[in-house]
């Protein structure tokens, strides 16, 4: 079985958020159980100077768009037993971001197609191509408009996998015959048109063989008006093209036994050298030197979505707590100011670090005694499951893959890996913080709990097995 990645992301070699993580990862499991991957990327300016001395050129060709006829450069490296392929076009991505350009949806059009285009090329003829979020959404649609009746495209099959259903890659009409070379006959409520504008997931999710999402939890949700983002009735009308998967980590990364990035290595039989992560993270910072003082984390983009106005409503009484908080990542600028302040006011007992920092996250997971992730919708989230892996309890709202992956604590059968609670409410996350507070040090229920959560199996393992599932499906 051959399968082809299209994917606007990947670590190690651009990331904004989780989906280059995935891309970066879930390639190696599936290689892992026989599979034949291979992974297409576009070619930004930020990839780096080392990734750049190993290309190969592959080939050269044009890619129409409309009126707009483009070079694509094709070159190729493989990178820890996998090959990559990256599709070379100044134009469109000599860029300083990755993201957030007037002309979003000419590079990544031009993308989609320049991967069909390249097929050819690549000595690699997918059974298989799995595309990922908005950006490359609309190559299902393409592969069947355009090359349906050419031999070497038969029956090459499409999968589109959606991380965050927020970002949906909503444009003008205009760009049907201007980009995407196809008639207005495609703007109807069944293919792509949307409030009388076009919708390339939606496009993805009407013309692809199968549809995934990150969470089985977060597969159900979408198809309720609330988290569908007017895309439920599409997603309700397909119940058998639609599974929730719910997404790994990668654990050659995330492994506090081995990370060279935090102060102390240790397991979950020496997870008692975890302590001197925590006083190591609270002298780096210029937090209090206190370890008996619980450390609570918010590693996070710092936006809406993740919750933060619960934590806004209550943040004065979750300090009069006898807790530290420490606080990593960037966003918008209100929760930003309001991280910056309390910090400010409280210098010993906050830490507030506005930036995106991979070593001081590793410490952090490593140090911190627990993970705030009050999220008003997490179509999977990675800091639970990192933390898991940590032996650091997340603390968290019942909601997509954080449902999935977190079991509140049972007092009585000793069971759960963390704490939760169901309402969007910023006073039932108070009480649940205080409610794993009162569990902290508390014998034997902490041990048992830092124990459940570092042996909670969030590899890629199984998920690979599941994609494997789908991949047959439809190869049958």
């Amino acid at each position: 079985m051959k399968v082809l990645f299209a994917a606007s992301e990947c670590v190690p070699f651009f990331k904004s958020g989780g989906l280059a993580d995935v891309i970066g990862s879930l390639p190696k499991a599936l290689k892992s159980l026989g599979i034949e991957v291979r992974v297409v990327l576009p070619k930004y300016q930020t990839l780096a100077e080392e990734f750049k001395a190993m290309l190969t050129p592959k080939a050269k060709l044009n890619v129409q768009l409309g009126w707009r006829n483009q070079y694509c450069g094709v070159e190729e490296f493989e990178y820890q037993g996998l090959k990559y392929y990256f599709l070379d076009n100044e134009f469109y991505f000599k860029r300083d971001s990755l993201y957030g350009y007037f002309d979003e949806a000419e590079r990544f059009i031009y993308f989609s197609k320049a991967v069909l285009k390249a097929l050819p090329y690549l000595d690699f003829r997918p059974d298989i191509i799995h595309v990922h979020d908005w950006q490359v959404s609309i190559l299902p649609l393409l592969l069947k408009a355009h090359y349906s009746n050419d031999f070497f495209y038969q029956d090459i099959k499409t999968i589109l996998t959606i991380h965050n259903l927020e970002y949906q890659g909503v444009f003008p009409k205009e760009i049907l015959p201007d980009l995407l070379d196809l008639s207005y006959d495609y703007l109807t409520v069944d293919k792509l048109e949307f409030n009388k504008d076009l919708n390339l997931l939606k496009g993805g999710i009407v013309f692809c063989d199968a549809v995934t999402t990150v969470s089985p939890t977060y597969a159900l949700e979408i198809q309720d008006p609330f988290y569908g983002k007017r895309l439920d009735g599409l997603l309700r009308s397909k119940p058998n093209k639609l599974k929730g998967i719910i997404n790994g980590i990668d654990y050659s990364e995330w492994d506090p036994e081995k990370d060279s990035l935090i102060y102390a290595k240790y397991t979950g039989e020496t997870i008692e050298k975890k302590l001197a992560n925590k006083i190591a993270l609270q002298k780096q910072l210029g937090l209090k030197k206190d370890p008996a003082l619980p450390v609570l984390a918010i590693i996070s983009r710092l936006v809406s979505q993740k919750g933060l106005d619960l934590v806004e409503c209550v943040l004065n009484d979750l300090l009069k707590r006898d807790l530290q908080l420490v606080v990593l990542g960037q966003g918008e600028g209100t929760y930003e100011r309001l991280f910056k302040e309390a910090a400010k006011t409280n210098p010993y007992k906050v830490s507030t670090n506005i930036r995106f920092d991979n070593e001081l996250a590793h410490r952090i997971y490593a140090g911190a005694d627990f993970l705030l992730m009050p999220s008003l919708f997490e179509p999977c989230g990675l800091s639970q499951l990192i933390a898991l892996r940590y032996g650091t309890i997340p603390i968290v709202r019942e909601t997509g893959g954080l449902k999935d992956t977190v079991l509140s604590f049972n007092e009585s059968s000793q069971e759960g890996n963390g704490f939760s609670f169901a309402n969007y409410n910023a006073h039932d996350m108070l009480f649940t913080i205080d409610r794993a507070l009162g569990y902290y040090n508390l014998e034997p229920y902490w041990s048992n709990l830092r124990k459940t959560a570092i042996n909670s199996d969030n590899s890629w393992v199984n998920s690979a097995k599941e994609y494997q599932k789908v991949y047959t499906s439809l190869l049958v």
